[in-house]
């Protein structure tokens, strides 16, 4: 075998070495930041109608990120200011309805459901909250209404 006997060049001093070793040290802290962020994101309570307060929402951009609200947040806001100006059955009845007029909320459907029922457990009692169950989005209404009332 025959060795060359060209001198061998250092590789890897240019730009692209220092380029490379920036990107292997921002990388790792811009992955981790943004996992923390989406983490920080999600509603871990388990209760859809409380807000929730992230770093996105006290910037600058949180006013725009606010204001692109989901179709299925809107119906369901809309929803719970019903049900305490009306009563639960309006809510449901109006539920129902928007799932048939836009079946693209029906897998939305059961945890509006579950909102409302938790909803009406805190301004009817859990009583009288029952009492407006009913087949809508299967019973996930009472399952809001167990779910509050224990």
């Amino acid at each position: 075998m025959k060795h060359s006997t060209t001198p061998q060049t250092r590789r890897g001093r240019g730009p692209a070495r220092r380029v490379g070793r920036t990107l292997a040290l921002v990388l790792p802290v811009v992955l981790v930041l943004s996992g923390t962020l989406a983490v920080a994101r999600v509603n871990w309570s388990g209760d859809s109608t409380s807000p929730v307060l992230t770093a996105a929402d006290t910037s600058a951009s949180g006013a725009s990120s606010r204001a692109a609200r989901t179709p299925q947040e809107v119906l369901r806001d809309k929803l719970l200011v019903e049900l305490q100006e009306e009563d639960p059955g309006v809510a449901l009845t109006h539920l129902q309805q928007a799932v048939n007029d836009r079946p693209s909320l029906a897998k939305h459907c059961a945890s509006i459901a579950r909102a409302l029922g938790k909803a009406a457990v805190r301004v009817y009692g859990p009583t009288k909250a029952q009492s407006y169950a009913r087949p809508v989005c299967d019973t996930s209404f009472a399952s809001g209404v167990l779910a509050a009332h224990h």
